[in-house]
């Protein structure tokens, strides 16, 4: 694939952005999906985006689900698609839990099977960012943008929101899937 890797740092000039701006979940409020248009426009005030998706991993059955989407008409909540090892984004964001950078429309047809999708809604730049616990895979932040508008100098602030937001696709995670569901094995899903 065509994505730059967060190593490459100087691809882009832009000033830097806002670190991660949401309060932390009070004690009180354990996060789950009422959450999401919360971190939505954090993120489009912080980061910057014309369209943004959150994605929860399902390995009992192989799939990304769509669990948010600031475009439902385009990309609705529910929507699902197969984990496919050994793809570029599998290997990168999955495995190595490193994001996958899209610089441009080039970029996007390389890494989206529905990049005309993506195209037409005037997205031509992408980051999929994987949120984690700990060692385990629990979805990713995907947000797009007009052509160069992702950095790896946005990296820190990118990856606070994946820590805040990881608790968020846990309880998820658990509330539609089941306890189990948010297991992984590297290599055997």
């Amino acid at each position: 694939t065509h994505c730059i890797s967060s190593a490459a740092s100087d691809v882009y000039k832009r000033q830097p952005p806002r670190r991660s701006t949401m309060p932390p979940y009070a004690e009180a409020h354990a996060p789950g999906p009422a959450d999401l248009p919360a971190l939505d426009e954090a993120l489009a005030r912080d980061i910057g985006h014309r369209l943004f998706t959150v994605l929860v991993y399902d390995w009992g059955r192989g799939e990304s689900l769509r669990a948010y989407s600031s475009a439902p008409d385009a990309y609705p909540p529910g929507g699902a698609k197969p984990i496919r090892p050994g793809s570029a984004y599998y290997n990168r964001v999955i495995v190595a839990g490193e994001p996958q950078w899209c610089r441009d429309a080039a970029d996007i047809r390389a890494a989206f099977f529905d990049h005309a999708l993506i195209l037409s809604l005037g997205c031509e730049s992408a980051v999929n960012v994987p949120v984690r616990d700990g060692d385990t895979p629990l979805g990713s932040l995907n947000l797009l943008h007009q052509a160069g508008w992702y950095t790896p100098a946005m990296l820190p602030a990118l990856r606070d929101y994946a820590a805040q937001a990881a608790p968020l696709l846990k309880a998820i995670i658990v509330d539609r899937l089941g306890a189990g569901a948010a297991s992984f094995h590297a290599g055997n899903p």
